[in-house]
């Protein structure tokens, strides 16, 4: 938080970063989803960071139950979610204690100090309490009785005592929309269609948001709490929305489907945190969008696959344990070399691992992870609004290749939520897809001389019967075979097939600074913003630093070699043990250093920040 010119009535802000934090029940998420949406009105730049628990229902104050959400806004471009928030909101006690860590020091805690009971003590694991210790000596505390003030601010409303309580995250809200000096229109509007068919409870949510406002307004000469203000950021003009990863991803893929005129259907089986691309295409029936949520994940990847024999583009989409279950089939896929995209949220794991927690560790999955010699087109997604423009690639790879299509994005680009400026769709390149039509000389693996892509024909076509499947086909007939020969040849050209999709990708860019500059952190994934803010602060450092992201993951951008080792150094930074650093190692022994987290949390600027000064010898 960087203050700039003391106004009369404002502190002015060039950025600010946030943190709601309470139970799972608390509403934390709801509050900072409408803080953003407001932000967003108001022309500030945003990145945000829900930060789900995961347990589902953890017992209620105690610390596996924390649900936060964290908003980074400002007048200067917002890459990521912030380091640490200037303003913590702790719900309870196992808020404060989970959250604080993270604060920076001088931070503004606001606390419901009614909440701060015993029994919620206990379960946080507190023996003292510390809003009567000095145990937050480093920071600005604002203790109010939020729970208290905001049954007293609905009980007009003949509300029940737990119903009424619901409301306090509302109330909260009006405070902090006070605060930095965000209109609450946007807002009551939003309650009053909400909550339209029960009147009485959105009217007491607005008055809860209204008396949280009321409060700042009234006490603001009286106490530490100050406001603030932050500018609107220059944008490109056009039209914007906030947008999540999986929602872009959605979006992208079906324009895909438009752009290439072919049919989508997904077949899906619910797991944190893909369902909700499942919940996002099952909205677009309108445009012909088909979705089928399975009974398990074999049955979802097996479902795509029929779809795509078919005719339709099929797509399946899972996290890491769900995409292990249906690897078998991915190898069917291959092996048919049908169109199917398939959607890789990752999270931590192994096993269930973490549900809810991030991570970048099914890279090797994704590019190695299957029984026998069985490449597949590997992309990554970068950023919320980078996803639309790779569900479309996917779309167009898959086809034109007749191959499927993996695509890694990760539980922090599925929950984020950012500004995306809507592309014009006539503008966006339509691709062709080609089905077989002519039986003359039809068999099921006539190839494309150029892309090596095999016919399609849809089933029920005239002179095209033919039979697909897991056992090897003969090149030349299509026919089941066991001939050494034939399975050599079939396995390399598969292989030659996906290779040559380099040559129609773009080259490896430069993503901030020049090639051959004396260190380059490389990354790929949602490491992007991080990466991007700590390049662009150690440039302002004098130090020669530049910033490579690779997107196209397998098979890798053509002239991605020479750009690395035009660099003195590289840094590889990735969230997982060293999976990339390791690919690049093993194709152009990339000699790198190698920063890897692995807590289920993005990285900080600062960690890559220190690392890039360590590497360029500005620190020992």
């Amino acid at each position: 938080m960087n203050v700039q010119n003391p106004a009369q009535d404002f502190d002015e802000l060039d950025s600010v970063c946030v943190r709601f934090a309470g139970d799972s029940g608390d509403g934390m998420q709801l509050t900072g989803t409408q803080f953003s949406v407001v932000t967003a009105l108001e022309g500030s730049d945003l990145s945000t960071f829900p930060d789900f628990p995961a347990e589902i229902r953890a017992p209620v104050g105690t610390t596996f139950g924390v649900s936060a959400f964290q908003i980074n806004f400002g007048s200067v471009e917002v890459s990521t979610a912030g380091d640490e928030p200037d303003v913590l909101v702790a719900m309870n006690p196992a808020a404060l204690k989970v959250s604080l860590p993270g604060l920076r020091k001088g931070g503004l805690i606001i606390v419901d100090e009614g909440a701060f009971n015993k029994r919620n003590l206990d379960k946080a694991g507190y023996f003292d309490n510390p809003l009567e210790n000095d145990s937050l000596s480093d920071y600005q505390i604002q203790k109010l009785d939020i729970t208290k003030l905001t049954l007293e601010s609905v009980k007009d409303f003949g509300l029940g005592n737990k119903d009424a309580v619901r409301s306090k995250n509302m109330w909260t809200l009006g405070l902090v929309l006070w605060m930095f000096d965000r209109p609450r229109k946007p807002i009551t509007d939003w309650l009053e269609e909400k909550f339209k068919k029960i009147p009485d409870v959105a009217k007491a949510n607005i008055a809860a948001l209204n008396a949280g406002h009321a409060y700042g307004e009234t006490v603001e000469a009286s106490s530490n709490l100050q406001r603030y203000h932050v500018g609107k950021h220059k944008e490109e003009p056009g039209e914007y929305r906030t947008v999540n990863g999986n929602q872009a991803l959605a979006w992208g893929l079906l324009a895909g489907s438009k752009l290439g005129e072919i049919p989508l259907m997904l077949g899906s089986y619910p797991i944190t945190p893909a369902s909700s691309l499942l919940h996002a295409l099952s909205s677009f029936k309108e445009f012909g969008v088909i979705t089928f949520q399975a009974e398990d994940e074999i049955a979802a990847i097996c479902s795509a696959i029929g779809a795509s024999f078919a005719g339709s583009l099929g797509i399946t989409s899972s996290s890491g344990p769900g995409i292990a279950l249906k690897t078998e089939a991915i190898g069917l896929a291959i092996s048919t070399e049908l169109p199917v995209v398939i959607i890789d949220i990752q999270r931590a794991g192994p096993s269930t691992g973490m549900p809810t927690k991030t991570e970048q560790s099914d890279l090797y999955q994704a590019v190695c992870g299957r029984n026998g010699d069985a490449p597949v087109v590997v992309l990554a997604t970068s950023n919320p609004q980078d996803c639309f423009d790779v569900g479309i690639e996917a779309v167009r790879l898959a086809t034109k290749y007749m191959t499927p299509v993996m695509v890694l994005s990760d539980g922090y680009i599925a929950n984020a939520s950012e500004p995306w400026k809507l592309p014009d769709i006539n503008k966006l390149e339509k691709f062709q897809v080609n089905f077989c039509t002519n039986p003359e000389g039809f068999h099921p693996f006539k190839r494309d001389p150029l892309t090596l892509a095999r016919a399609w024909a849809k089933p029920g076509t005239p002179g095209m019967l033919h039979r697909i499947g897991g056992i090897e086909k003969s090149y030349d007939t299509g026919h089941i075979s066991y001939d050494p020969a034939n399975h050599q040849k079939m396995t390399d050209i598969r292989a030659e097939k996906i290779a040559n999709i380099a040559n129609d990708i773009a080259e490896q860019s430069v993503s901030l600074g020049n090639e051959g500059s004396k260190l380059a952190v490389v990354g790929w994934g949602s490491t992007r913003g991080a990466i991007h803010q700590a390049v662009k602060r150690a440039r302002g450092e004098g130090i020669d630093v530049s910033h490579v992201h690779i997107g196209n993951i397998w098979p890798l951008p053509r002239n991605l070699e020479t750009l690395l080792k035009s660099f003195d150094k590289v840094i590889i930074a990735e969230m997982n043990n060293g999976q990339m650093n390791h690919l690049l190692r093993a194709e152009y022994l990339l000699d790198a250093y190698s920063l890897t987290k692995v807590t289920g949390q993005p990285f900080k600027i600062s960690e890559i920040l220190e690392c890039i000064r360590v590497q360029a010898g500005e620190r020992s």
